[in-house]
């Protein structure tokens, strides 16, 4: 492994660095299995425009922990998955997945400065650029849970088909 290393031209972030980029690959798997836990739930209960925002979150959150895989990889960094604990998987309601969702995001949020944090002590300008994308990705994030969350409780439990309507013709995105 050294020497395939060496090949590549050495490592470009500390064994520190790397182990902070192993431990977020398994923060965005377990955010992934959060929000596909919470579709799930929502599917069963028959609010398929919910489920399909939580499942297309879920694909993102995957994304998000490949794009973490791919840049050790690129810095010559082993990858060593971490274990992942099972997400909760038992919920009362729609707003209650909402709220739980946007407490991971804010939670992920932190994740990521402190990350931020690390490569700018580090002064690793690579990992920096790279983390520009999750500092401008989570404002989205949070920002998107806030406006479900916002809209789930203004209906009620009672309103979740306008919920349903609303998100059929536009969808929750910061600007709406």
């Amino acid at each position: 492994m050294a020497k395939k290393r060496a090949e590549r031209g050495g490592m470009f972030a500390s064994e520190r660095l790397v182990d902070a980029f192993n431990r977020q690959v398994g923060n965005e798997m377990l955010a992934s299995l959060q929000y596909v836990s919470i579709a799930s739930y929502l599917s069963v209960q028959n609010l398929p425009e919910l489920a399909r925002t939580f499942y297309e979150q879920g694909d993102e959150e995957r994304a998000h922990a490949m794009r973490f895989v791919r840049f050790i990889v690129d810095v010559g960094g082993p990858v060593r998955m971490p274990a992942v604990p099972a997400p909760k998987s038992d919920f009362r309601s729609a707003e209650e997945c909402a709220s739980l969702a946007l407490e991971a995001e804010k939670e992920v949020t932190r994740q990521i400065n402190d990350l931020v944090a690390l490569a700018r002590d580090e002064s690793n300008t690579l990992a920096l650029r790279f983390l520009d994308y999750f500092v401008t990705e989570q404002l989205e994030e949070v920002n998107k849970m806030t406006a479900l969350l916002a809209l789930l409780r203004r209906a009620g439990e009672e309103g979740l088909l306008y919920v349903e309507d609303y998100l059929s013709r536009r969808g929750v995105t910061p600007s709406s």
